[in-house]
């Protein structure tokens, strides 16, 4: 069974965003796949600095 979504509101700088959007389109996902997956990279990061 996936893991259940949770739908949320943020705000980014527009520039931010461009940049997202080129990132995720070049790695062939949605905007909010890519955003997913850039957080749960920088989760792990910070995660493994802790041990």
């Amino acid at each position: 069974m996936k893991p259940l979504k949770k739908k949320v509101s943020i705000t980014l700088d527009e520039d931010m965003v461009e940049k997202l959007k080129i990132l995720a389109e070049d790695a062939d996902r949605s905007l909010s796949q890519y955003i997913n997956l850039v957080l749960k990279e920088h989760l792990k990061s910070l995660s493994q600095k802790q041990e």
